[in-house]
């Protein structure tokens, strides 16, 4: 019906300005938007308000005119103007029997709609660098994505799902190094490890893969392999110049080919295990992009060529800078170090012309909150690179803090000493770790509680709406124990006998579902349809409590039936757009 009454103030707005009260070129965004009080109608608008100014005309008059230019609709039983104009609509109650009838013909399709218009949206997420197994806060990044990814094709739009692979750079150096030293101790050698390597059980298991593998074709001595390294920090040294030299010597050590199997042994393990992880997490992607692609097929070389041609790049004290501050940034950025080398900074760059390029219609990137600094530079890169910057959308996703008991998990992909998303799932399922990861806006700081997540309690709000979606299924399962016929039409046909207040509650939410997924979708805001099913299950349970639903009445029974039977459907659309599951049984 919202859509409806947008359509019905469109065409208003349509015969005002044919009529000369408004003038042909203004520009009109109509809004309607559910009340919040009964005896404020069903649904609302300010457009009265927001068109006063260029109508020239009190908002109230100008209310009045709109009403009367509304067609007629035969659910609109009555409008009223309150307070400075906003426009109230009341709807014919009976008008909420048609969800019931369309939501059980259209089943798993109802809530869908077109609102993206076929445009194309890539939505990039996770993105996590393959130096160490995903862990808990990498998984509120994943539900989020891969929630938004789902809204948005559920309302039309051309969903692309990607993972940017950082196969390259430093961090992907410290790790190839650390699988050395841990290689090389697997063969005997007896030497210090770096305090700033990676620590992980993990990296041990790559180190003794390749050692099977590989056999002895990369040992060194450990004399040979330490000589002349600058001190690390135990030993009062700086622990990025001790690590960086340990990264060297393995390169000088190994050769080219050599660095290359050593460095691909820990970037292939720990990059099928990402790939195992997400896919058992119900998170899929059409393309995992690399970034040492960029590289290899010299498109940093060209994006940096672009932007030296548009002339935002120049030289200073051996480096090559981008003039991002010219562009919103707060400073200028390196792309080309004083020793030649390319920062990450530049692949991004080259990262996002390629996206350009690919032509999507809106591009979104999911990253860590702790980017958020790093959205203007990007921004900067796009239009530099002739691109439109309002076509990236960075959504930012605060880590979720893990509780066990009072006492916080620290974790650290670094020192090994973090909670990975595949123990969480299995200890809570993943059923529990997507809908909690989706409880709170994506930008809002968030505990999980396992000891909540795993409870079987009406506090479990996942237990509780999965338990909604069973509590139904049992109704139909008594229904056919007791041998009780049941006949939809018959069912439709006495849905104006519904007419308690669970049923009229349940019935104005049902016909609410529509309009959340789409609000859900264009807002990149998951929440809203989680906060919808627990009312929703709320609304089931106290109906449940109160109510009886096999009655010996067989109309009143059917239509309490088919009411039911078009909760089950919704809750059932919901979560599966949050990808988790709506069991028959608890």
């Amino acid at each position: 019906m919202k859509k409806r009454l947008e359509y019905l103030l469109q065409s208003a707005i349509d015969t005002l300005k044919a009529q000369g009260d408004l003038a042909a070129d203004v520009k009109v965004d109509v809004m309607v938007e559910r009340t919040h009080e009964v005896r404020h109608g069903d649904y609302a608008t300010n457009l009265a308000m927001t068109l006063a100014k260029a109508a020239r005309a009190n908002p109230r008059q100008l209310a009045e005119k709109i009403i009367g230019a509304l067609p007629g609709h035969p659910a609109l039983v009555k409008t009223e103007i309150a307070g400075p104009g906003f426009i109230n609509f009341f709807i014919d109650p009976k008008a909420q029997f048609r969800s019931v009838r369309q939501i059980l013909e259209d089943g798993r399709e109802f809530g869908l709609s077109e609102a993206g218009a076929g445009r194309s949206v890539m939505v990039e997420y996770v993105s996590a660098n393959p130096t160490g197994p995903l862990h808990v806060g990498h998984g509120r990044g994943a539900a989020y994505g891969s929630a938004v990814a789902n809204l948005l094709a559920a309302v039309g739009f051309k969903v692309h799902r990607e993972y940017y692979v950082n196969d390259a750079g430093r961090q992907m150096d410290i790790l190839a190094a650390s699988v050395w030293l841990r290689y090389l101790e697997e063969c005997g050698e007896v030497l210090p490890f770096p305090s700033n390597g990676y620590r992980g059980e993990y990296v041990r298991d790559i180190a003794q893969a390749l050692l099977k593998q590989a056999c002895s074709d990369y040992l060194h001595p450990a004399a040979k392999v330490m000589e002349g390294l600058p001190p690390d920090e135990p030993q009062g040294g700086d622990k990025e110049i001790h690590i960086d030299a340990v990264v060297a010597r393995a390169k000088g050590l190994l050769g080219p080919e050599g660095y290359r199997c050593v460095f691909d042994a820990g970037l292939h393990s720990i990059l099928d295990d990402i790939r195992k992880d997400l896919g058992e997490f119900g998170v899929e992607y059409q393309e995992w992009f690399s970034e040492r692609s960029l590289a290899e097929s010299k498109a940093v070389e060209r994006a940096l060529d672009t932007l030296r041609a548009s002339g935002h790049l120049y030289e200073k004290d051996g480096a090559v800078w981008f003039a991002s501050s010219q562009l919103g940034d707060e400073k200028d950025r390196v792309v080309v170090r004083e020793n030649g080398q390319t920062t990450y900074f530049a692949s991004d760059i080259a990262y996002h012309m390629d996206k350009l390029d690919r032509g999507f219609d809106q591009l979104i990137n999911i990253w860590g909150a702790d980017h958020h600094g790093y959205i203007p530079r990007v921004k900067a890169a796009i239009a530099a690179l002739g691109g439109d910057p309002s076509k990236l959308d960075v959504l930012l996703v605060q880590f979720a803090v893990l509780f066990r008991g009072e006492e916080k998990v620290q974790m650290s992909t670094r020192s090994g000493e973090f909670v990975t998303l595949r123990q969480l799932r299995n200890e809570v399922g993943k059923d529990a770790a997507r809908f909690f990861y989706a409880l709170r806006k994506s930008d809002q700081h968030m505990d999980f509680d396992l000891r909540l997540a795993t409870s079987k309690t009406n506090e479990n709000p996942v237990y509780y709406v999965q338990y909604a979606h069973a509590r139904i299924c049992s109704v139909f399962r008594q229904l056919d124990e007791k041998g009780l016929p049941r006949d939809v039409v018959r069912g439709l046909n006495h849905l104006e006998r519904l007419v308690e207040a669970h049923e009229t509650a349940l019935l104005t939410t049902l016909s609410r579902y529509p309009e959340v997924v789409e609000s859900s979708a264009l807002q990149h805001a998951p929440h809203h349809l989680v906060h919808y099913l627990r009312e929703l299950a709320a609304e089931l349970h106290a109906y449940y409590n109160a109510h009886q639903f096999l009655v010996e009445d067989a109309g009143l029974r059917d239509a309490r039936l088919n009411l039911i039977a078009a909760v089950r459907q919704v809750l059932l659309n919901g979560l599966r757009l949050l990808d988790v599951s709506a069991p028959e049984s608890m």
